[in-house]
């Protein structure tokens, strides 16, 4: 393999970019998981992933990837052949949907092309018609990493709330938490599944539940079968920063930096940046004369976007032309949108200068792998920032040249 100088761009949707601070807090000797030391760290941590949630609520850390933190969700809640109401918006939506059904669930699906979010006139619509409550909860996926495309959750919330259905509301934020806005508290959640490896910095290997007391009543006549993604004991000892089985240590100490590092910047900064880095990349990619998959433009992802490639080229090769001759890796097309649509992932630990190398990528090897387009999307790209910095500095003025 022929020797590649600077740093891989990774830029697929997750897992992101892992900070310099994160792996060498990663990199601390693994202390006793018994001793006081673990403890105090477990309430600090518990207690700064209260903060990233935006929740009073119990937040359970399982070793595991975000699958495991929707098997969890299932399981705690649910008994054999209860109903639950998902929308497939995309690729990670239809996964959770298999899932719920290997596990003896009965699924009731809302269809979409994958191109939008949630509709929430549609769940109030299916919750409205279920006049015996069947249905015990409502699954939606806040960002569809497969589609860049965010459902509202706070009208999610409103339809069920309107159609006076009892269901919980379960979330997947596993590509939105510390990116976009979300609310676990005042948006009315009951279950919120996260992992590691994209806002939170950190890499795969963590997943998170965070449950409501409504939530955590349904679990105590759940007769799904549980033991190791059981809340009870993980919530019990909690309460005293241990866990009720060997922990991962050393991904906790990056946790905890990564936490610092939210609060130092303070989700309000967080949130804006990210939202003007998919701003800075819409442009770019309208500038090229290409489509954004997402067709609706209150539902654009602020953590990826999903470029559709020109009628009869391949996706695909242009990710490998990019990845040969740039050394950055973008996200593919999955299900059915495989060699149909690439996707740029803006999220994380990224910064300007970082966007524009992504950008200066995908437009170098649009030309290199004979794809139709048009130039100027780094320029349009570079432009909005340079505006938006302006705005940030206003004082400030740039010379003239």
């Amino acid at each position: 393999m022929a020797f590649r100088s600077g740093r891989h761009f990774l830029q697929i949707p997750g897992p992101t970019n892992v900070p310099d601070r994160v792996l060498r807090a990663i990199d601390y000797p693994t202390m006793d998981h018994r001793g006081p030391d673990f403890g105090h760290m477990g309430l600090e941590i518990i207690d700064g992933l209260k903060y990233v949630f935006q929740t009073k609520q119990p937040v359970v850390i399982y070793p595991a990837s975000g699958t495991g933190a929707w098997e969890a969700a299932l399981v705690n809640c649910f008994s054999p052949s209860d109903k639950v109401l998902m929308v497939e918006t995309g690729h990670f939506a239809s996964l959770w949907q298999k899932m719920a059904g290997k596990l003896g669930l009965q699924v009731e699906l809302i269809a979409t092309d994958w191109r939008r979010g949630a509709d929430p006139a549609a769940v109030e619509a299916k919750l409205k018609e279920d006049k015996a409550h069947a249905i015990k909860a409502v699954c939606v996926v806040h960002n569809e990493t497969s589609t860049g495309a965010t459902s509202r959750i706070p009208l999610v919330r409103k339809a069920i709330d309107a159609a006076g259905h009892p269901a919980l509301f379960m979330v997947d934020t596993i590509s939105s938490l510390a990116s976009i806005d979300y609310r676990h508290d005042e948006w009315g959640v009951d279950v919120t599944v996260a992992g590691s490896q994209k806002g939170l910095m950190l890499p795969p290997g963590l997943s998170f539940n965070a449950v409501s007391e409504k939530a955590r009543k349904t679990a105590q006549s759940a007769k799904l079968p549980k033991a190791y993604w059981a809340w009870d004991e993980m919530i019990a000892a909690n309460k005293t920063g241990y866990f009720p089985y060997t922990p991962a240590t050393n991904l906790l100490y990056g946790l905890r930096e990564a936490i610092a590092m939210l609060q130092e910047e303070t989700l309000a900064g967080v949130f804006a940046r990210h939202a003007r880095h998919a701003e800075a990349t819409r442009r770019a990619v309208r500038a090229w004369g290409l489509e954004i998959l997402c067709a609706n433009a209150e539902e654009y992802s602020n953590t990826l976007t999903a470029v559709m490639m020109p009628a009869g080229q391949d996706a695909d090769a242009l990710r490998k032309t990019i990845l040969n001759a740039y050394d950055m890796s973008l996200g593919t097309g999955l299900g059915r949108l495989a060699g149909k649509i690439f996707r740029i992932g803006h999220l994380g630990d990224f910064n300007d200068l970082t966007l524009m190398g992504t950008l200066a990528g995908v437009e170098m090897g649009l030309a290199l792998g004979g794809v139709t387009h048009k130039q100027g999307g780094v320029a349009a790209a570079m432009a909005y920032l340079t505006e938006a910095a302006q705005k940030q500095a206003p004082g400030a003025k740039l010379n003239a040249v």
